[in-house]
């Protein structure tokens, strides 16, 4: 995706503006950034391009497995746990290949544009052949991501993953060995044969505390440190993995990344869901970042995490879809939202505005796109617009469209999408990929066993 270099002039009918509803914007863009906001402009200027319904900045998918998208309806036949799931996971994972993975994740980053995702954060870790032989191109899976992407017309963050190890001092089992490069050192050496450009930036992951060797620990986050890359860590998304961790290592997984120097500003954890008072406190006077993927978290019975006190203490909160049960932002942010509400018994713990950011600006800093997530001169001009007159969105007031979008909407009400300026969505048409369902299909009847 390059920036497009010609100046766009884009009429708002409704525009969020971060603290309120606006009627009657014009927003100017050049070489993919926005150069002015112009407000109490009644109609279409001569030239512009209208969107009808309310704009907000565009979406951040913070968290996703691509490839989980192939389990939807599959994964959802019969009962069991996270760890039974994860074996129907790895079923997936054993059959993908360079160019059935590239054809995949174009259709989901696709189904992620028709969603009015404009950036995404993939936490990738099928880095070899099946057997952990690597491929000629060391980094052919993470190149067929980034490609992906491009052709889905949305931006990546490669969050490119350590996954070492099966357990605590347990080796990769069968399926896992394409995901392990042996040690950190090796993972690192092949991460840095990845470069970035204009829709794409490199960051890092550690898969989770007990498939990296704490002693790697600190490669990791090193690595991340030198380059200013964001670094994400799945964190204590079962109380399984706490009790592993508390008998091989005597402390939490918080504890452990905290001692191995893996918390901080540009670190971000995943799930953040069964803390102790003292994970909490580390997490957010670190001001390491959560991500919550409310819509996995439920449909895997991880259980719902302390979104309210960890953003007291400081961490700010960002969203994932994850497994990709649905792809659907709003759906996120509606439910972090309805399960604090599930738990506490009363309402209101976010403002929608609130809500806004976590599934923009706030997931888009914890990509290192910090230069997105707002309508305003000198960002991104990345957005996205929605239908307000919907069976769903029909009736409110324009004045409640953050409270419309939260609460009523859906990714089915994305009616244009515009990443760097240029529509990749126009009237709920992907421009770019012309049959998006099709792709999908097609993608994922070629992983069948």
């Amino acid at each position: 995706m390059t920036p497009a270099q010609q100046s766009r002039t884009y009429w708002l009918e409704h525009a969020w503006l971060g603290t309120h509803v606006e009627p009657g914007v014009a927003l100017d863009t050049a070489d993919g950034r926005i150069t002015a906001v112009r407000t109490e402009v009644a109609a279409p200027p001569p030239g512009a391009e209208p969107l009808r319904g309310l704009t907000l900045p565009g979406l951040a998918n913070a968290h996703s497995h691509a490839f989980h998208r192939a389990l939807r309806g599959t994964a959802q036949v019969g009962s069991g746990t996270f760890w039974t799931w994860r074996e129907v996971m790895y079923s997936v994972a054993d059959r993908l290949t360079p160019d059935t993975y590239h054809a995949l994740a174009r259709a989901v980053y696709a189904e992620m544009a028709l969603a009015g995702i404009t950036s995404v954060g993939e936490f990738h870790y099928v880095h070899h052949a099946p057997d952990g032989t690597r491929y000629a191109d060391p980094n052919a899976m993470g190149e067929a991501l980034l490609a992906a992407a491009a052709e889905a017309g949305i931006r990546i963050t490669l969050l490119d993953t350590a996954y070492l190890s099966s357990g605590f001092g347990q080796p990769p089992n069968r399926h896992q060995l394409r995901f392990s490069d042996g040690d950190a050192d090796a993972w690192a050496a092949r991460c840095a044969l990845l470069k970035e450009r204009d829709h794409a930036r490199i960051g890092a992951a550690i898969h989770s505390v007990r498939a990296v060797p704490a002693g790697q620990l600190e490669t990791v986050a090193r690595w991340a440190e030198e380059r200013r890359a964001p670094l994400h860590v799945h964190l204590s998304e079962q109380t399984a993995e706490n009790d592993a961790c508390r008998e091989a290592h005597g402390c939490t997984p918080t504890q452990l990344l905290a001692r191995y120097g893996v918390l901080g500003p540009r670190t971000t954890g995943v799930h953040n869901t069964h803390l102790t008072a003292e994970d909490i406190s580390l997490i957010g006077s670190s001001g390491t970042g959560t991500c919550m993927c409310p819509t996995t978290e439920r449909d895997l019975a991880d259980g719902t995490g302390p979104a309210v006190a960890l953003q007291n203490e400081g961490s700010p909160l960002c969203l994932g879809s994850d497994s990709h049960a649905v792809i659907d932002l709003f759906e996120e942010a509606r439910a972090m939202e309805l399960n604090e509400r599930l738990r506490t018994r009363t309402r209101g713990h976010w403002t929608a505005a609130a809500l806004l950011r976590a599934a923009s600006a706030d997931g888009h800093a914890a990509l290192g796109w910090d230069e997105a997530g707002a309508l305003e001169p000198g960002a991104l001009a990345d957005f996205t617009t929605i239908a307000l007159d919907s069976v769903r969105t029909a009736g409110p007031l324009p004045r409640l469209g953050a409270e419309t979008a939260v609460f009523a909407a859906s990714a089915a009400d994305v009616s244009h999408t515009v990443v760097a300026g240029r529509h990749v969505v126009r009237d709920g048409v992907h421009v770019l990929v012309p049959d998006v369902p099709r792709a999908l299909a097609d993608a994922v009847a070629a992983l069948r066993g």
